[in-house]
């Protein structure tokens, strides 16, 4: 069961991404002819008075089709309704709908987790210095910090329950190497100031100490006006990670590479998460549709961002490429993308234990 409730956040999730397609274009009285949840064989479908709604086999997928490239459609060609009769800015609204669609869910869900499920904090202030790294030469043992102590403070940044709270620590030790960092540190009914100078390392800074909330871990439930705080402050965190996720991995492709993810490892993780804290699926939810809107923005063929650079492209020229360039791009990194997609799911179903075992 875990796992159908994984495939059921990732169908909503592509569902209300082409509903965002769907209705920027019918809002604005454009033909669609199609709307499609899933890929493979037809398991459902009804004909609308212009549309065919359908349900197919797999649902890690769907789309929107439009009787432009319907050889069949009995639309006329000069026909102003059709998409590429209407001008750029209309056009660019139907294919960012989705990404915006996306992004606006994402948002929801995340104070949905916090209004109806909770959010996750330390029932103590401050970040707990669960251990020390063994060498020697630690930094953190040369500046007096112990295991067992509690940073209150860092460069005057007080740190509250939140479990937000060991990143932001993080990212203080992270962006100060080689300057001293100041902190403020609980130990027992003690209260030191110590300065601390974060080693260089390719990463960023490190004081070589692992870090833990203070304390236990509880769930509490926001207001709806405070959810609404709350879930807006962690989508901005969420994307700013997702950004930087991005940016790790065009600089470091090769060490990054590795950690890409298919659909079959997303669903592992969300089954996983499922399993062991069914209330953590509206924030696995948003975290996926966050990196999906990420994803089709991007200016590659194939996805909404590469057809928004053809329309920023046509834009600048005054007039489209011929759609045989488009066509022949298009084409080409529609095979790249189901090529890697193919190539993830045999790496990642291989990889899963009860394939393994059918090998042993």
């Amino acid at each position: 069961m875990s796992v159908l409730a994984a495939i059921a956040v990732l169908a909503v999730l592509i569902l209300v991404h082409e509903l965002g397609h769907f209705i920027a274009a019918r809002s604005q009285g454009i033909h669609v002819n199609r709307f499609s949840l899933g890929f493979g064989p037809v398991i459902w479908k009804y004909q609308g008075p212009e549309t065919e709604y359908a349900v197919r086999a797999f649902p890690l997928g769907g789309f929107v089709g439009f009787p432009d490239d319907d050889p069949d459609s009995e639309i006329p060609p000069n026909d102003p309704n059709l998409l590429r009769n209407r001008p750029i800015l209309d056009r660019a609204i139907v294919i960012s709908a989705g990404v915006i669609a996306n992004l606006i869910f994402a948002y929801f869900l995340l104070v949905a987790q916090v209004n109806l499920v909770g959010i996750s904090q330390a029932t103590q202030p401050g970040v707990l210095i669960e251990q020390l790294a063994p060498e020697v030469s630690n930094v953190a043992t040369q500046a007096g910090i112990k295991a067992g102590d509690v940073i209150l403070a860092a460069n005057n940044k007080e740190f509250g329950t939140s479990l937000q709270q060991i990143e932001a620590l993080r990212e203080i030790i992270k962006t100060n190497a080689g300057k001293p960092v100041q902190l403020e540190i609980a130990r027992g009914d003690q209260k030191l100031s110590l300065s601390v100078t974060p080693e260089a390392k390719p990463a960023g800074g490190s004081i070589g100490v692992g870090l833990a909330p203070n304390g236990k871990v509880v769930r509490r439930r926001a207001n709806l006006l405070e959810a609404f705080n709350l879930g807006a402050a962690e989508f901005q965190r969420i994307m700013k990670l997702t950004f930087q996720g991005f940016k790790q991995l065009i600089t470091n492709f090769g060490e990054t590479a590795s950690q890409v993810a298919g659909p079959v490892k997303i669903v592992e993780i969300g089954a996983s998460i499922a399993q062991n804290d069914t209330g953590s699926l509206f924030y696995f939810g948003a975290l996926i549709s966050i990196n999906l809107a990420i994803i089709n923005i991007l200016p590659l063929p194939a996805l909404d961002g590469g057809q928004l650079a053809f329309l920023v492209i046509e834009g600048l020229r005054g007039k489209p490429l011929p759609s045989r360039v488009q066509e022949g791009v298009m084409q080409t990194g529609l095979m790249l993308l189901l090529g890697l997609g193919i190539f993830l799911i045999v790496k990642e179903t291989s990889q899963l234990e009860w394939v393994q075992k059918l090998f042993q």
